[in-house]
């Protein structure tokens, strides 16, 4: 029996990279998930290798688009339908990933798309499965921040503001649903990903932040990252609540 045996999940950001895992693991460790992204395609073939594994938990492939607000309620309409409970809430995603803007080249325009992107969609997702959570007294609810909120590396400063907001709305939750049965912690994942490309440019991207970890390694989502992420949803997590926690060989420490 796996530790997300009996669980309903929501992921989103499950059509690529650490989400991708993260829904796999999700599925090997007994959970059926709402695997959630635009690239719809994506998430088709994400169900069939889950099934293709032959893991326990279902993976039900759903288009969505952080971005509206509608479309967060039909996801979650959706996943209250499909399972008649929620229990996990794993909001992966983040928009403008690649637009590295320095301080003074970051418009609003730029900072508001990472905010609807990123903090705001995190907030929506998490006040509409909070009815279903506090119902049944249990949830789980991981967001996912950035070393770049707590370090002072140059560029990338409207994604950096807004995973920063990620983490002021984890704590906020932690302190404000722990008594209703929800934990709420926030991960900084360092894996490798889409983003990153397959050229001989973005390999050479991949060593360098390989070269500067502590253990001189880029993790694999599924590989290396899941299996936390997995934890920190499970039943066994209960009293982990409203912590930042590095999934990246140490580089946080860096910072």
């Amino acid at each position: 029996m796996g530790i997300l045996e009996g669980r309903k999940a929501i992921l989103v950001g499950a059509s690529s990279g650490l989400g991708y895992g993260c829904a796999l693991r999700f599925a090997e460790d007994g959970a059926d998930v709402v695997a959630a992204a635009r690239r719809l395609n994506k998430l088709e073939e994400l169900a069939e290798d889950a099934r293709s594994r032959g893991f326990t938990g279902k993976i039900i492939p759903v288009q969505c688009d952080i971005d509206k607000e509608e479309d967060l309620e039909a996801l979650v309409e959706r996943a209250f339908s499909e399972f008649g409970q929620i229990d996990i809430l794993a909001a992966i995603a983040q928009g403008n990933l690649g637009v590295p803007a320095y301080l003074a080249d970051t418009t609003p325009k730029l900072a508001l798309e990472s905010y609807r992107t990123g903090p705001l969609y995190t907030m929506l997702l998490m006040q509409l499965c909070f009815p279903h959570m506090k119902e049944r007294n249990y949830g789980r609810i991981v967001t996912c921040a950035s070393g770049s909120a707590v370090s002072a590396t140059t560029g990338f400063t409207a994604y950096a503001m807004a995973k920063a907001s990620v983490m002021t709305l984890t704590r906020k939750a932690a302190v404000e649903w722990g008594r209703y049965g929800i934990t709420t912690n926030c991960i900084f994942p360092v894996t490798k990903n889409d983003h990153f490309g397959t050229n001989e440019q973005s390999k050479r991207a991949e060593e360098g932040v390989a070269a500067m970890s502590p253990v001189r390694y880029m993790g694999e989502p599924y590989k290396d990252a899941s299996p936390i992420v997995s934890f920190i949803a499970s039943e066994g997590a209960h009293y982990l609540n409203g912590q930042m926690i590095g999934i990246c060989g140490g580089l946080q420490l860096l910072a």
